[in-house]
């Protein structure tokens, strides 16, 4: 809003004239960069428009629009496209329309400029008008225009819309790209229609588009996300024979959705793999090992990998360290798990909400209410929020070991506190009762 307000005062200044008698704040304090820079504009275009403020950009269009002759098209657009670089999409558009009612005609690299501010800010729909009118004023979209709005339409979530701009172009012999393709294909799999973007891969092969590393870890990735780990497999060797190397993100894709299928075995092959091709993993492949590891119970070996993390330059982060906390909790050796957490202090790292409920629930799990409810106090005093999960595994841990009344209190706290209660919590509760003997009043 500020920057729209700013854009104002300087268009009406504009359509006032100098005989107004308005002057800027920020015009005064520019004046002397102003005075020795006016002269010429094209100087600061080519040797400050990188590092031009906002404000900045905005003095240069109000001096360039003043100038006679007129500055090209060319130079406007060198300097909305520095101010679009700055996410002020709507500032770009309303400085457009304002070059067009003074005469400045646009050329096709504005047009694509405004259709990008149009997608860029969310309105794709104004992004296909804007086509319309490009057209009638005997512009040929290129595929620089198209890109622009088939990916406004996927940020919306308007694939159908996405589709129909390529069937447009194929009827107007403009062939879409990889990048166009990808684009689809990342936005299908976002929102789950990963059969839909297996066979837009497929078309992209058959019609000879050349698959890119981006195309196959997009797939790979929407795949795993899917569930469907069998499918995203195959993806990979077929990567490696096309000479296509996978990166990093590739291969975590599938390491982490081997550890979450079970399939340990497989996950370590692939970082094998990894290794071998020189591909040096990174904190998100190290964090996926070191949960399937745990999930098997080998926490000795889940120790091991964490420590190798630091030895090859990538430090563990809160999600690391957690995780190794679950891992330690989970086999109960819960004071392995709290000279973890101790660590994480030491190397500065902040123990967030997911960390102190694992704790939390380890120490339930081998019968340690009490240091629960201190972990839990320890917690809250140092301003990290519980979540309803938190206050369910707390519950439990009270009621199971007879501490009801503490219990009650504890979810008078979270009424009070507006939270979402849920049939779990409920459940909780009213077993607690039950267990206590109190079964009339967890009947009311």
């Amino acid at each position: 809003m500020a920057a729209m307000s700013f854009l104002h005062l300087r268009l009406h200044r504009l359509k006032k004239g100098n005989s107004g008698n308005f002057v800027s704040f920020s015009r005064i304090l520019s004046h002397c960069f102003w005075v020795r820079a006016y002269c010429d504009y094209r100087q600061i275009l080519r040797t400050r428009l990188p590092s031009l403020q906002f404000n900045e950009a905005l003095d240069l269009f109000t001096n360039m629009v003043e100038t006679r002759p007129l500055p090209s098209i060319i130079d406007f657009t060198r300097l909305l496209t520095s101010i679009a670089k700055m996410k002020k999409f709507d500032v770009v558009i309303n400085l457009c329309e304002h070059l067009q009612t003074m005469g400045v005609s646009h050329d096709l690299y504005t047009c694509n400029l405004v259709m990008n501010c149009f997608c860029q800010s969310s309105q794709p729909s104004l992004a296909s008008s804007f086509l319309g009118k490009m057209m009638k004023l005997g512009f040929e979209p290129d595929i620089v225009t198209f890109t622009s709005l088939i990916n406004g339409f996927c940020v919306g979530n308007r694939i159908d819309d996405a589709m129909s701009i390529v069937n447009q172009m194929m009827r107007m012999r403009i062939k879409p790209d990889v990048v166009m393709y990808t684009t689809i294909i990342e936005s299908l799999c976002k929102n789950r229609h990963v059969d839909d973007a297996l066979n837009l891969f497929n078309q992209m092969e058959n019609t000879g588009i050349r698959l890119d590393i981006v195309t196959y870890t997009s797939l790979v990735i929407g795949l795993c996300d899917s569930g469907r780990w069998n499918d995203a497999a195959p993806l990979l060797n077929d990567m490696i024979k096309k000479k296509i190397n996978p990166d990093v993100i590739t291969f975590n894709a599938l390491i982490d959705a081997f550890v979450k299928e079970g399939k340990f075995l497989e996950a370590k092959d692939l970082y094998d793999e990894m290794i071998r091709m020189s591909i040096a993993p990174n904190i998100f492949t190290y964090t996926s090992l070191i949960n399937g590891l745990c999930m098997e119970g080998r926490v000795d070996e889940a120790k091991e990998m964490f420590y190798l993390m630091e030895t090859e330059g990538c430090f563990p982060d809160v999600v690391a360290y957690t995780s190794l906390i679950n891992g330690f909790c989970k086999s109960l050796k819960v004071d392995y798990g709290m000279k973890i957490f101790y660590e994480m202090s030491r190397k500065g790292l902040i123990r967030n909400t997911i960390t102190y409920t694992v704790l939390i629930q380890g120490f339930f799990q081998v019968g340690k209410p009490n240091v629960s409810l201190e972990i839990f106090s320890q917690m809250v005093s140092r301003g990290v929020p519980p979540n309803i999960r938190t206050y369910n595994v707390l519950l439990h841990s009270l009621c199971y070991n007879g501490k009801l009344e503490k219990a009650l209190m504890i979810y008078e706290d979270m009424q009070k506190r507006e939270m979402d209660i849920g049939i779990i919590t409920y459940t909780i509760i009213i077993q607690g009762m039950c267990k206590a003997g109190k079964v009339k009043d967890a009947i009311d």
